[in-house]
């Protein structure tokens, strides 16, 4: 987990921690256990860096649907940080905090006013109109699944790690 502190570009980014997380969160190694790996080898980070990769122009529906789902479970992980299989409303603030804390002037109160209004159109999303008594537990995968519908995920969640000129120089 060390080695991930000499990445330039994850030092200022603000949820830097979850990130490093989801590295060696089993459940993102495409292990059957929970919990945390002390380190990865090389095929663990190209596990890892595969849900990062682009679209194919030659993927057909199914691919691209399953492709879809690789990320998004990926994302989902980052979420649930008790690995219950739940984001609940304090694993969302946590986010939202993180996320936010960089904004000097957004106090954590709002941040949390942010997370709380997003998990109510969550719940609205998922759920529907719910009576005075009910709960909503938290946002399961299916529930993360709908609330991504729509949204491009496939083109916004990916690296591109060469700046590869395409012309070719002659000289």
């Amino acid at each position: 987990k060390e080695n991930f502190d000499s990445i330039p570009d994850l030092e200022f980014n603000p949820i830097r921690g979850k990130i490093v997380h989801a590295f060696f969160d089993k459940r993102n190694l495409r292990q059957e256990s929970d919990g945390l790996a002390d380190e990865i080898n090389f095929e663990d980070f190209l596990t890892i860096m595969s849900y990062f990769r682009p679209i194919e122009m030659n993927m057909d529906e199914e691919q691209l649907d399953r492709f879809r789902k690789e990320k998004l479970k990926f994302l989902f992980h980052m979420y649930d940080s008790d690995h219950d299989g739940k984001i609940t409303l304090q694993e969302y603030r946590n986010v939202v905090e993180e996320l936010l804390s960089g904004n000097p002037h957004l106090e954590k109160e709002s941040a949390r006013s942010i997370a709380d209004g997003a998990m109510m159109e969550a719940a609205s999303i998922c759920v529907g109109q719910m009576g005075p008594d009910q709960v909503y537990e938290g946002i399961t995968f299916e529930d993360f699944l709908k609330m991504w519908q729509g949204i491009d995920i496939e083109t916004k969640m990916h690296v591109r790690f060469l700046n590869v000129d395409t012309i070719a120089h002659c000289y």
